[in-house]
């Protein structure tokens, strides 16, 4: 029995290894064919013909991107070969950094500290000396006599050898500078090289057997990370008769270790990694010394610096706003700045290499610091030839926009605004831009403007202010039937004028019908808002205390075009019998009963103004105390 058993184990020993050595391995580099772009991360689609001899075969992909999520990888294979298994691992033998450079770097900045060492110990000497000249510069003691001869010789010597030492302290104070400049630019080019070749590649492995030698076409597709786009726009108005002129630009970025070369490309406004599971309601309860949640915007703008646990800045690093597609990316020294639309105060932070953070935007300057963070990759399932995959779902679509440009073929890389020809598509819950032509992005930290369409939109313009909460007038663009431009919530560059007026929010979220654009304040228009202190009083009649107030409104336009304008204003609202609101004067203002709202909506000539009077009596039980404007 036990030769038997020892037998048979012999031989599955000798058959395992008869049949791992039949196990073929083909290495193949492929080219990127098309790359959809979404709002976070990339969908890159590779096809590869390749000679497939007979028996089992491992038909590894090589020098992939090392940020493939792994969920994510479709393989389709045209031919007749039987895909048993996808794998995907990291080489961490390709684009390691050159070891001689990185020695020679090394042997530099030592030679380089030596020096530096050496002209700080020549400085303190000089330091010292020059301390020791003026400790003593007296040069005669209480009861020596000096002479005028004693004293000029002394003098001059001591001038000279004072200037002497000091042109020696500073020439030795640059040369201290000039090393530790050199230094730096040395550390930041072995950092650098460490950056660009430190990184392992991406290899997927497709296991394979094929009864014949035969010719297969492989079709790969998988989602990165370390790459996306966000929208934004250039408004701009020349006058408020002309249409209001809107230049929609993707701003994209990719740093997946990966040049995109020549790739057909798509932005997508879809975000896979945002969840698709429908929101729910919780109960909501009231009681005493309950305080509901307060779901208004805190602050209209947030800045400040990303930052690794170190202290060194990010540069490249992403900010958005979370469950938007709002975006910006931090600059060279890591800063950031974004706009926040209303009711969005959720700010997502990432970086390559880096754990993500989610933090609440709650006050104007927020640093945020990113920890390090190591990718994991496991074994992903696979699809044969006629599974569907993710690049055949974002196939199915309709009839969009065809809008044509004639452009010349261009990289990104050559330029930051690139206007480049593309056709818009709308799918069931998405929109995609297609670039007609193909283009190259390397892979880098910089972010790339994309110009892709301007729109001439006609714009019915009306001036706004509150002055109540801000004396300056506001330009609004209403444009109708904006839905079918497929706009995206976005930062947006406002040009009146020709003049740049600063930012606004493009909230599409939000709009109704109509989409109003905010074209930033006119100081042509001037709005004052002045309490009559004639008409304002407070007295006592019996037990009640009566308060009046009145304001007057003035509007001027200064500008040499006839202007709409809507003025708001409030008086009081008592949701209390023992307090009565008694309207003396609204000079004609549209009032809301229930907020107390008034709107005065009116047309003004150049060099004309208007004037409007605001007057209420509030009366309750001299008892009381009543705050009132």
């Amino acid at each position: 029995m036990k030769t038997k058993f020892s037998f048979l184990t012999l031989l599955f020993i000798v058959s395992s290894f008869v049949i791992a050595q039949d196990i073929q391995e083909l290495k193949i580099d492929s080219k990127v064919n098309d790359v959809t772009v979404f709002l976070d991360g990339a969908q890159v689609t590779r096809k590869k013909t390749v000679d497939v001899p007979t028996g089992i075969t491992n038909i590894v992909f090589v020098n992939l991107s090392p940020y493939i999520d792994s969920k994510s990888i479709q393989v389709k294979v045209k031919g007749k070969v039987m895909v048993q298994s996808v794998s995907q691992q990291r080489n961490y033998m390709n684009n390691q950094p050159d070891l001689a450079e990185a020695e020679k770097l090394h042997a530099e900045i030592f030679e380089l500290r030596k020096q530096l060492k050496l002209a700080q110990t020549y400085l303190t000497i000089t330091r010292k000396e020059l301390d020791f000249l003026n400790d003593n510069r007296i040069i005669s003691g209480r009861n020596n006599e000096l002479s005028i001869t004693n004293l000029k010789e002394t003098s001059a010597f001591y001038g000279e050898r004072l200037k002497a030492l000091k042109l020696k302290e500073i020439k030795q104070e640059d040369d201290i500078n000039q090393l530790e400049k050199k230094i730096q630019q040395l550390e930041n080019q072995r950092n650098q090289l460490s950056d660009n070749r430190g990184f392992p590649t991406g290899e997927i492995v497709i296991k394979i057997e094929s009864k014949t030698n035969s010719k297969s076409e492989f079709e790969l597709s998988y989602l990165v990370t370390n790459a996306g786009w966000f929208p934004s726009y250039d408004i701009r108005a020349k006058n408020i008769s002309e249409p209001v002129e809107i230049l929609y630009k993707a701003n994209v970025h990719q740093d997946t270790k990966v040049d995109w070369e020549n790739v057909k490309i798509r932005f997508s406004s879809s975000d896979p990694n945002v969840s698709g599971v429908m929101p729910s309601l919780n109960p909501y309860y009231i009681s005493y010394n309950y305080r509901p949640s307060n779901y208004g915007r805190i602050i209209s703008e947030v800045s400040g610096f990303i930052y690794d646990n170190k202290g060194e800045p990010l540069p490249g690093a992403s900010v958005s706003v979370e469950g938007t597609t709002i975006g910006t990316v931090a600059d060279i020294n890591g800063h950031y700045s974004l706009m926040l639309p209303a009711g969005s105060n959720r700010l997502k932070i990432s970086f390559i290499g880096y754990s993500s953070k989610t933090v609440d935007a709650n006050q104007p300057l927020i640093n945020i610091a990113l920890n390090e963070s190591a990718q994991e990759l496991g074994e992903v399932s696979f699809r044969d030839v006629e599974a569907t995959s993710i690049s055949d779902a974002l196939q199915g679509r309709i009839a969009g926009l065809d809008i044509s440009r004639s452009r010349n073929k261009k990289n990104i890389a050559d330029k930051e605004s690139i206007a480049v020809p593309f056709v818009q598509t709308e799918n069931q819950t998405t929109v995609e831009f297609e670039i007609s032509v193909p283009y190259s992005l390397k892979s880098d930290k910089k972010t790339y403007a994309v110009e892709m369409v301007d729109y001439s939109l006609p714009a019915n313009y009306q001036y706004f202010c509150i002055p109540k909460v801000d004396k300056d007038a506001f330009l609004l663009a209403n444009i109708t039937d904006w839905s079918k431009y497929n706009f995206l919530e976005g930062e947006a560059n406002i040009f009146f004028e020709e003049t740049y007026i600063g930012k606004t929010i493009l909230d599409v979220r939000n709009a109704g019908d109509t989409l109003q654009v905010s074209l930033g304040r006119d100081k042509n228009v001037v709005v004052q808002r002045e309490l009559l202190k004639d008409k304002t009083s407070r007295q006592f009649i019996g037990t009640k205390k009566e308060v009046s107030r009145a304001w007057e409104i003035n509007v001027k336009n200064n500008k040499s075009q006839k202007i709409s304008m809507v003025i708001l204003d409030q008086v009081p609202v008592s949701k209390n019998e023992e307090i009565e609101i008694e309207i003396k004067d609204l000079s004609g203002a549209k009032m809301n009963n229930d907020t107390g709202e008034l709107k005065w909506e009116f047309e003004l000539n150049p060099a004309k103004e208007k004037t409007f009077n605001l007057n209420y009596l509030v009366k309750y039980p001299k008892s009381r105390t009543l705050y009132i404007e």
